[in-house]
């Protein structure tokens, strides 16, 4: 069922957009301004996951501001015309709720989950953060050298370095390729004014998204949100921005192909070996992850029979994917001791080989459907993922589906949709990232597509 974008709702107006089977319901309100309110009942919910998601991420930064968007998010925390920072955690704290927020390439959320009661509550502190942040000098200079510490954190998780390092190679010149934190040397670069700048830029009424999974009253949650945001609204008839994929269509990167060794003494080696993906929307997602599934994703995918159970090479494997409004990648990552990564590389290199020549069994794409439709199931019962699939729905796809759509979708994939998809993705030349005690010259295996 495809659900009429937001932008073709009137503001003021409220639309029933999904009835559930088990008696859920979601509900859009487009308010003066374009903020958008949308909500999802769930029955026997007595929580309720609140996010207010607003439609700018990493990508949408200067490389000189790289790591702007993050760092806002750090800095709506410190402070707003009414809350300093103890109250702004202590009135969430207090009721049993946690508040937190993420940045993404893509977008930024800032969220809370509480009792159904306290609802008003956590609209509100969450509500004051978007609307009336201080972001005082004093702050930005105190949290800049929070977030480089953080920085330097990441560089000392490997696992992050050689994904970060795929990312980069993969990506090429777009900004899809630079880490969402940005780096040490941009951030001692933002000044407050530039923080500001992209917050007034960017955290406008119709760029906002209010979502909200549980217990919740789609019309109380509405007065709620006016009642924190009316003020805010400085031009009553702007529409809201239509969500990033219908914003962008699917493009090429220049991706780096071939080998690339980052030294770092590390007891174990790391390997991420990547292709070029599908963007978010791209129907053969759905064949692409039920190929993620049977390739990496649990003890009786191919990777973990072959590469561990079967050979005992690794501690760990797994295949990944992630899509954006204009490109994705499938990947996998191996950790495996220094003397192993050269045979490991080879193994890893023969499973996508051989899927990509041969695709996968009936039973394969059986088994991985399976675990797709119960992973779905599963996940629709934490009102948290609710909350995500609605603000994700409005900012980043445009498109809302049903637990029923995503089941119906999976159960359309067959194993020749696989094979196509496993065919165009794994016959394309490789990127490899290893991170481990090797001189940065080393030479690893290179298979077919290496």
């Amino acid at each position: 069922m495809q659900i009429p974008a937001s932008g073709q709702q009137r503001a003021g107006s409220t639309r029933t957009l999904l009835t559930g089977a088990d008696g859920s319901l979601v509900k859009r309100t487009v308010l003066p301004g374009g903020l958008r309110v949308v909500s999802e009942f769930v029955p026997g919910a007595r929580s309720v996951a609140l996010g207010f998601w607003v439609g700018v991420g990493s990508r949408d930064e200067s490389r000189k501001a790289a790591g702007a968007s993050h760092f806002l998010e750090h800095l709506l925390f410190k402070g707003t015309a009414r809350r300093g920072p103890f109250e702004i955690a202590a009135e969430i704290e207090e009721v049993g709720g946690d508040l937190n927020a993420f940045t993404t390439k893509e977008c930024t959320c800032y969220h809370a989950r509480v009792l159904a009661d306290d609802m008003p509550l956590a609209v509100d502190v969450l509500g004051d953060m978007i609307t009336t942040a201080r972001i005082d000098p004093a702050d930005v200079d105190s949290e800049r050298g929070v977030v480089i510490e953080e920085i330097a954190m990441n560089e000392d998780d490997y696992v992050d370095v050689a994904h970060q390092n795929l990312s980069t190679r993969l990506y090429g010149a777009s900004r899809l390729a630079d880490p969402v934190i940005g780096t040490a040397e941009s951030l001692r670069q933002i000044t407050r004014a530039t923080v500001w700048r992209h917050y007034r830029r960017h955290y406008r009424p119709n760029d906002i998204v209010v979502a909200a999974a549980g217990a919740v009253d789609h019309a109380h949650l509405v007065r709620e949100v006016r009642r924190v945001t009316g003020g805010w609204v400085t031009d009553p008839t702007a529409a809201p921005t239509p969500a990033r994929s219908l914003r962008t269509s699917a493009s090429k990167h220049r991706s780096a192909a071939g080998c690339e060794v980052i030294s770092r003494p590390t007891e174990q080696a790391h390997i991420m070996l990547g292709v070029p993906g599908y963007c978010r929307t791209d129907k053969r997602r759905w064949p692409l992850a039920v190929l993620d599934v049977a390739l990496g994703t649990g003890m009786s995918s191919r990777l973990f029979q072959e590469v561990r159970e079967n050979r005992g090479l690794v501690s760990s494997v797994h295949s990944f994917r992630s899509g954006y409004g204009d490109a994705g990648m499938f990947g996998v990552y191996a950790g495996t001791m220094p003397d192993k990564a050269d045979t490991t590389v080879e193994v890893v290199q023969a499973v996508l080989a051989d899927a990509a020549a041969n695709g996968i069994s009936d039973e394969e794409v059986a088994r991985a459907k399976g675990q797709l439709r119960g992973a779905s199931v599963l996940e629709s019962e934490d009102a948290g993922s609710r909350m995500s699939r609605l603000g994700e729905a409005e900012v980043l796809s445009g498109q809302l589906l049903s637990l029923d759509d995503v089941v119906e979708e999976i159960d359309k994939v067959t194993a020749e949709d696989v094979a196509t998809v496993a065919k165009e993705l794994l016959s394309q030349p490789q990127t490899l990232t290893v991170v481990g005690p090797y001189e940065s010259d080393r030479v690893f295996p290179r298979g077919a597509n290496g």
